[in-house]
C-alpha cells in the first residue's frame, strides 16, 4: 500500500459513502472482455478496453459502443457464463464491504459495465445503489447496442461522478465524506470528488492521481489505514 498524499489519522466512521468501480477493482475481471473471448472476439475488445483504461483512448462512450458493437449477435447465455464461471470478488472485497456497514456507510457500486452484472452483484452483496449501462436484448441475443437511461446514455466517468455527488445530496453529506474505489482512467472524475480517493491495482495514471493506492494484497488492505 503507497499513498501519495500526506492523509491525517481517518477512521472508516468519518465516512458516510464508499463507491466501487466493478471490472478490475470490485470483482477480478473485465466483463466486457470475458463476453467477447466466448464470443470469439476477445483480442480485439480486450486491446480497446486496455487503451481505455490507460487513458490512451480518452473518449470512453466511444470505445464502450465499439467494444458493444462487436458483441451483435451474442446469447444471454454468455453472459451467464461470465457469471457463473468466470466472475469472482475481489480479494478482501467481502470484508471491506462488511467493515463499511459496520461502520454505517452506504455502499454503491458505479460501472461502466452493465446491469447484467451489477443487479446480481447488488442482490449477492446487499449493496445500496448501483449505476451502469443497459445493454440491448432481442430475442435473447444482444443488439450491439446499450439503451439510453434517464441520467444519460452511457455510464463514463462523469456518470459515475454526478451518481457519486447525488448519492451525497440525498444522504444530506458533503463529497468529503465519500470514498471512491477504481482502477481505471473512466474513475478519475469520482475519485476527485470524493474525500478519499484509492486506486486498487491501478493503471498508473489512477495510481499517481489517487490519495492511497493498494498495489499489493486485496480491497480489504484499506481497512489498515482506517479503522472502525
Amino acid at each position: 500500500m503507497t499513498t501519495t498524499l500526506t492523509l491525517p489519522s481517518l477512521r472508516l466512521s468519518d465516512f458516510r459513502l464508499i463507491a466501487f468501480d466493478m471490472d478490475s477493482t470490485l470483482i477480478d475481471i473485465e466483463t466486457v472482455d470475458e463476453i467477447a473471448d466466448i464470443a470469439g472476439c476477445g483480442p480485439e475488445v480486450a486491446a480497446i478496453t486496455e487503451a481505455t483504461m490507460r487513458g490512451e483512448i480518452t473518449d470512453y462512450k466511444d470505445s464502450l459502443r465499439r467494444r458493444v458493437a462487436l458483441l451483435r449477435g451474442v446469447p444471454l447465455s454468455a453472459l451467464q457464463a461470465v457469471y457463473d464461471q468466470r466472475l469472482h470478488l475481489s480479494p478482501g472485497a467481502e470484508t471491506l464491504i462488511a467493515a463499511c456497514k459496520q461502520a454505517g456507510l452506504r455502499v454503491v457500486l458505479l460501472s461502466g459495465g452493465f446491469t447484467f452484472f451489477t443487479d446480481r452483484l447488488r442482490e449477492r452483496l446487499q449493496l445500496d445503489d448501483t449505476r451502469s449501462n443497459v445493454l440491448g436484448i432481442e430475442n435473447d441475443r444482444l443488439t450491439g447496442r446499450m439503451l439510453p437511461q434517464p441520467w444519460g446514455d452511457i455510464c463514463d466517468g462523469e456518470a459515475k461522478k454526478d451518481k457519486l455527488l447525488e448519492c451525497c445530496r440525498a444522504m444530506g453529506i458533503p463529497p468529503a465524506r465519500a470514498i471512491a474505489v477504481g482502477d481505471g482512467a473512466n474513475d478519475l472524475p469520482m475519485m476527485r470528488v470524493a474525500g478519499l480517493s484509492v486506486a486498487y491495482h491501478a493503471k498508473p495514471l489512477v495510481r499517481e492521481a489517487a490519495m492511497l493506492s493498494i498495489d499489493e494484497g486485496g480491497l480489504d488492505r484499506l481497512l489498515d489505514l482506517l479503522k472502525p
